[in-house]
């Protein structure tokens, strides 16, 4: 566990948000001990990628988008330090060849022994529902051979809502379902139908856990023509 990881865990964010927030957690038993897991996580708010890894034992590595790496200024090497600090991987979200780069750096992550969080959906959502997960974390679960844990995040959203600056007081909760197996598919990396039947079911099984409709089609597709609607001349 990197030492800034575990000084935000325990000794300045840990204990602040414990108190504060007073959050929940269940199915903690559910949670492999030891070896790679992936963690496959519904995604509400970005206060996600923090409550997560101070409720659960385990260090939590996600892959953090780029360009909290490569910002100017005080800020940039705040949020580059910050980042670099807690043993985050910075990954292009561009697609194309940065779309294989990112697996690849995840298949490392799980290589070395430890635990990768995803977000199938790939962004936030924008309205509190569930959307289609994309089929890299079927592809890499496959290709890595490790068991996937779904977690379900409840109410993240409420204390920072999407486009809001300050956190709110709210009581947020994380539901841990049971470890899912996909062996039975083992070999068939390849096969496109085989990677989005596995991440249809993840996802069928995060709205399970975590009370959310299910919106089956991408939030980054809702989020552009939401964009795009706002951008158009009245």
């Amino acid at each position: 566990m990197p030492l800034l990881y575990w000084l935000i865990k325990f000794v300045f964010l840990g204990p602040f948000v414990h108190t504060v927030y007073r959050p929940w957690i269940v199915g903690v038993e559910n949670i492999p001990e030891s070896g790679p897991v992936i963690f496959a996580v519904n995604h509400l708010s970005f206060v996600d990628s923090i409550f997560l890894p101070l409720l659960v034992d385990r260090h939590i590595v996600y892959l953090a988008k780029s360009e909290y790496f490569t910002g100017a200024g005080v800020k940039g090497w705040f949020s580059r330090m910050f980042f670099s600090g807690v043993g985050q991987v910075p990954i292009d979200r561009s697609g194309g060849k940065a779309s294989e780069a990112a697996l690849d750096a995840g298949l490392g992550v799980l290589a070395s022994g430890r635990q990768l969080g995803i977000y199938p959906e790939g962004t936030r959502s924008p309205d509190g529902r569930l959307y289609r997960g994309r089929t890299g974390i079927a592809r890499m679960l496959l290709e890595s051979e490790v068991t996937v844990v779904p977690i379900a995040m409840i109410d993240t959203d409420k204390v920072l809502p999407t486009g809001s600056i300050f956190p709110r007081l709210r009581k947020v909760g994380v539901v841990i379902g049971e470890p899912m197996d996909f062996s039975r598919f083992a070999g068939l990396e390849g096969d496109r139908f085989v990677l989005r039947s596995i991440t249809d079911e993840i996802m069928h099984k995060l709205s399970k856990l975590s009370g959310q409709e299910y919106v089956d089609v991408y939030a980054s597709s809702v989020k552009s023509r939401s964009a795009a609607a706002v951008r158009r001349p009245a």
